[in-house]
């Protein structure tokens, strides 16, 4: 039951009869004791008759208080509101509010405020004054606040009011409020409804607070919605966000959390808009038993909203836990409400102390603090005191050590911008040897002496790059550092001064693509992208004719332009480019956490598990309309089982962790669509598609990822995704909570001499190959995704690799655009 539905409720259907029959008169027991002597007797009845009286006058106020001025009780509505003086021009005074300039113009514009809502014989009744918070240019804009004492059940009415007059005076309709000699003309008049809410959480109680509508209905566009929360003395309050949904850009709509009853940006804890996980919402702690959560929306994009749960706890409660004395060889802390927001106003210290004769390396897995506008930390912070400060966010498994068995470490929160917090581990070392077999990074982290100058950065500051001899196998830059022989010439700048694609000039008769790829040059403007980039096809004025390599509109018209889709311009002329686009989009907003590899809850609405009935996941696939989805062609093949019937498998769409596949949506297969030439043997044309039984909903958490055009190009070094409950490392079992992980394009012709000439036109690759980054078995028929003009497109298909995760082997994935055709031909999608 919600907390806000209960307690004592007023019954107007109650009559004067019911408040009769709840006075009694109790009879004497004993006549005889009333017959004293006859004067004392009429005092005494004067004095009942006095006091019944009395009684029956209490009565009768409470009464009239409870059906007449009861109804007279009133909510206080502030409505903010901009308007456009255009017979005034700015001057700088009007920025500084103590300046007679401002005041004076402030005067005017709340009498003609006052004049303007006595045209109004339904707001004039309510209204009780305005206030001036600001000027900008334009020619002068005004901004103020007007008050009014609106009667409980009167509040849609004066919102009307309001809305009204914002019409009448709006833009366009220039007016002037006084016809007298100075009177300001305006136009452009906006209001907006500021609701003031305040609850008190008391004892072990609960309270809820929810943006206006929520869950019926989207909340109001132009609003300003406050809840000023309060608790008992000597505790402190949690709010928690069970449901959170807004617009993502917080330039529109957003809340605000501040530690403090006013909204003073000196204690403004966060600022969120967007859309969390049930998963992952934000929880805030306040330093005192007030705080305070603002709503501000503007005219368009309105959503469903939020609900919080607000409960008090002491200060001394377990989440808060704080500081204190760490021995021992190893150990970990973390930062008070960690994962979530920890508190302003926080200090914390911690004392470690390791065995004597050893030194302390402290290492951060996730580190989030706030650090104000400069690198110095002038906000929050993380100190080992005499080595170092920290704060921002710092990369995982950040390390600092110190040359003694004692540490002091002390975490600071100002009043402002609070943030997810730290987790931290220590552990002794020998003064002789902090990397026992390892070398030891200027940073103090340690790495595997075979990684010392390969050309990677596994240190993170570089320092095991440094001092390095380059063998013929590698590049020598100009800046020092040696770097793998087949990254040269490949379009992307890995030495950092571009020592790596210097003098890769083209042949005489030749084009160079912008990726650096060399074409002959009468292959320029033939209407075929012979670049990967398309480069050969720019600024080619002559009319193209629509070949496999442009982008074909539904008007017939052919355009050259790469990745035309869902950019938000009509490159067609009748917005073909345009439509389709309701795709590609994750209902949540992702935690700023880092390190780890789970994905949260609706991260990735588009991805499948496919099972084998009654067995487990086998599987990867993707979902590109209520019907399909696409898969590799290698998941449905015939082996001991019928991988190529439909009646073999399960699709779980929605799923996140594999033992919880009672909250996904299950479906069955209606035909499996294995490309026609598929080549089990190199493993060539690896795609397939499957259509459902029956078509699916789509929700929070199953969507469609995007299909790319055939013209979509992936460049060299691109940051693309890949995702699946395959194996976390080569030979080992698959995960249970769904894997995400970020690799880069690798260029074609490197990754084809890494993988002796194995790869076609139809494959990408992508990888990390220092190694450590990849799908693996599991993860087949699965997305590599990636993220153009705010949407997620599907760039690959999980394909085939040598291994998992090795040095210098990327993983190999099927070249959707190359299949645009054949899946619309199949599928219509």
């Amino acid at each position: 039951m919600d907390p806000m539905d209960g307690g004592m409720r007023y019954n107007p259907g109650s009559s004067d009869k019911d408040w009769d029959q709840a006075v009694t008169f109790l009879p004497a027991s004993d006549n005889k004791k009333l017959e004293k002597k006859s004067g004392s007797g009429k005092v005494g009845v004067i004095v009942g008759l006095v006091i019944l009286a009395a009684v029956l006058a209490l009565i009768i106020g409470l009464l009239v208080w409870h059906f007449h001025f009861r109804k007279d009780l009133k909510l206080q509505k502030i409505y903010t509101g901009s308007l456009r003086i255009t017979n005034e021009a700015f001057v700088d005074a009007y920025e500084n509010p103590d300046s007679p300039e401002f005041k004076s113009l402030a005067k005017q514009v709340m009498i003609q405020l006052n004049s303007m809502y006595s045209e109004s014989p339904l707001l004039s009744k309510y209204y009780v004054g305005s206030r001036v918070q600001a000027f900008s240019e334009g020619s002068v804009i005004a901004y103020y606040e007007s008050d009014f004492a609106v009667p409980v059940g009167q509040e849609a009415a004066v919102d009307q009011g309001v809305s009204k007059l914002s019409d009448m005076y709006g833009s366009n309709k220039v007016r002037k409020l006084v016809e007298k000699p100075g009177a300001l003309v305006f136009d452009h008049v906006v209001s907006s409804a500021n609701l003031r809410f305040s609850q008190h959480t008391r004892g072990s109680e609960d309270e809820i607070i929810r943006s206006p509508g929520f869950p019926d209905k989207p909340y109001e566009p132009n609003s300003f919605v406050q809840w000023q929360l309060r608790g008992d003395p000597g505790y402190l309050l949690k709010l928690a966000f069970d449901t959170f949904n807004l617009e993502q850009n917080c330039s529109n709509d957003f809340v605000r959390v501040y530690d403090s009853l006013v909204a003073n940006d000196k204690f403004l804890m966060a600022e969120k808009c967007g859309y969390y996980s049930p998963t992952d919402s934000p929880t805030f702690i306040s330093s005192r038993n007030v705080m305070l959560v603002t709503l501000v929306t503007n005219e368009e994009g309105n959503y469903p909203g939020f609900r919080a749960r607000i409960t008090q706890i002491r200060p001394d409660s377990t989440e808060l836990t704080c500081g204190g004395r760490l021995t021992g060889s190893s150990g970990s802390f973390q930062s008070p409400n960690f994962p979530n927001y920890y508190s302003p106003n926080t200090t914390c210290q911690w004392e470690i102390e390791v065995p004597v004769g050893k030194f302390v390396k402290l290492k951060f897995p996730k580190f989030l603090v706030s650090s104000g506008s400069s690198s110095s930390c002038p906000g929050d912070y993380v100190e080992i005191v005499g080595k170092s400060k920290l704060c921002g966010q710092q990369p995982a498994n950040t390390m600092v050590t110190v040359n003694s068995n004692k540490m002091t470490v002390v975490f600071y929160s100002n009043s402002s911008h609070v943030d997810r917090g730290f987790s931290a581990t220590f552990d002794a070392f020998e003064p002789t040897d902090p990397c026992p077999e390892m070398f030891q990074c200027d940073n103090k982290r340690c790495v595997k002496p075979t990684m010392r100058c390969d050309g990677w950065n596994d240190c993170g500051d570089s320092s095991d790059e440094k001092n390095c001899q380059c063998d013929s196998t590698m590049i020598q830059c100009r800046n020092g550092f040696c770097k793998p022989l087949f990254w040269q010439c490949d379009g992307v700048n890995d030495c950092g001064d571009n020592t790596d694609e210097m003098n890769c000039g083209c042949k005489a008769g030749e084009f160079k693509c912008s990726d650096v790829q060399c074409v002959s040059e009468k292959l320029k403007c033939d209407g075929n992208r012979d670049c990967k980039d398309g480069s050969d096809e720019e600024g080619c004025s002559r009319e193209m004719s629509c070949t496999v390599s442009t982008y074909a509109c539904s008007n017939k018209k052919c355009i050259t332009k790469q990745n035309p889709q869902c950019d938000g311009q009509d490159d067609c002329g009748d917005n073909s480019d345009e439509s389709s686009c309701n795709c590609g989009k994750k209902a949540f907003k992702s935690s700023r956490v880092v390190g780890g590899q789970d994905a949260i809850v609706g991260e990735f609405p588009w991805q499948v598990s496919l099972h084998v009935k009654n067995m487990a996941h086998v599987c990867g696939a993707s979902i590109i309309s209520e019907r399909w989805l696409v898969t590799a062609a290698h998941c449905v093949q015939d082996d001991k089982i019928k991988f190529s019937q439909p009646g073999t498998w399960e699709a779980y769409l929605g799923l996140h962790t594999q033992k919880d596949k009672q909250t996904a949506t299950k479906r069955l297969l209606k035909q499996i669509i294995p490309h026609p030439y598929y080549n089990a043997y190199t493993y060539d044309n690896d795609i397939a598609l499957m259509e459902l039984d029956s078509p699916v909903t789509f929700s929070d958490t199953i969507r469609p990822i995007c299909l790319p055009s055939a013209t979509d190009v992936f460049i060299t070094g691109d940051v693309v995704t890949i995702t699946g409950w395959g194996a976390t490392r080569e030979g080992g079992g698959g995960a249970t909570v769904l894997q995400k992980a970020q690799v880069r394009i690798i260029n074609d012709t490197v990754c084809n001499q890494l993988m002796t000439g194995q790869i076609t036109s139809r494959m990408i690759c992508a990888g990390v190959l220092t190694g450590g980054v990849d799908a693996c078995q599991g993860d087949s028929g699965g997305p590599l995704a990636y993220f153009l003009n705010d949407r997620m497109y599907l760039a690959g298909v999980v394909s085939w690799g040598d291994g998992c995760a090795r040095r210098n082997k990327p993983g190999i994935y099927t070249n959707v655009p190359k299949f645009r055709g054949w899946i619309k031909e199949k599928t219509g999608v």
